[in-house]
């Protein structure tokens, strides 16, 4: 249930009517919406139960923003104990319908072990779908991934140049540093 209040603390309209609208017009959008706010603290108390609330429900119904988050408040252990097995569930999920977000989580999952089995070829796979999607993060790791040779028989200057060339020029600092080795030092 929703914490009370703060003594002097009027709910906003905003949320009262995101609260009517995901209630009674059954919207998604409204229902994640008044997730985050809760998520948040925003306009009101941060209450991380009823953002899991929120989140749950969206998620068990395909909702994929709403698995990104549950995926995170399972990782981070906000309001629920930390379990990384079921963030990697509810990323993979999100992953799947295209959150980029999600796909370089689970990108950094595989690549470390954090939560299931290590498996370069799986850290590539998502660093991939990710970078595809303009992630500068997961384009700097998939270029690292490639200059290394993880997850593929031998390395291939040639691909991470581009991953980090992309991620360069949306300012990433340490894909801008690596490109440049590599042009300079091949």
């Amino acid at each position: 249930m929703v914490k009370e209040p703060q003594k002097g603390f009027k709910m906003t309209t905003k949320v009262q009517k995101l609260t009517l609208t995901a209630d009674e017009q059954n919207q998604y959008e409204a229902r994640f919406n008044l997730g985050l706010m809760y998520l948040n603290g925003d306009g009101v108390p941060q209450d991380y139960k009823a953002a899991f609330k929120w989140f749950t429900q969206l998620s068990e119904n395909g909702f994929a923003p709403a698995q990104y988050n549950l995926g995170t408040m399972y990782y981070n252990g906000d309001g629920v104990p930390q379990n990384y097995e079921l963030a990697v569930k509810w990323w993979t999920l999100a992953a799947e319908q295209g959150i980029a977000k999600a796909q370089y989580n689970l990108g950094w999952m595989y690549f470390t072990g954090v939560g299931v089995a290590q498996d370069y070829k799986a850290a590539l796979k998502w660093y991939t779908l990710a970078a595809e999607q303009g992630n500068a993060d997961a384009q700097y790791k998939a270029g690292l991934m490639y200059h290394e040779g993880y997850g593929i028989a031998r390395d291939d200057d040639a691909i991470a140049f581009k991953w980090w060339t992309l991620a360069a020029d949306q300012g990433h600092a340490k894909a801008m540093r690596h490109r440049n080795l590599l042009m300079q030092f091949g």
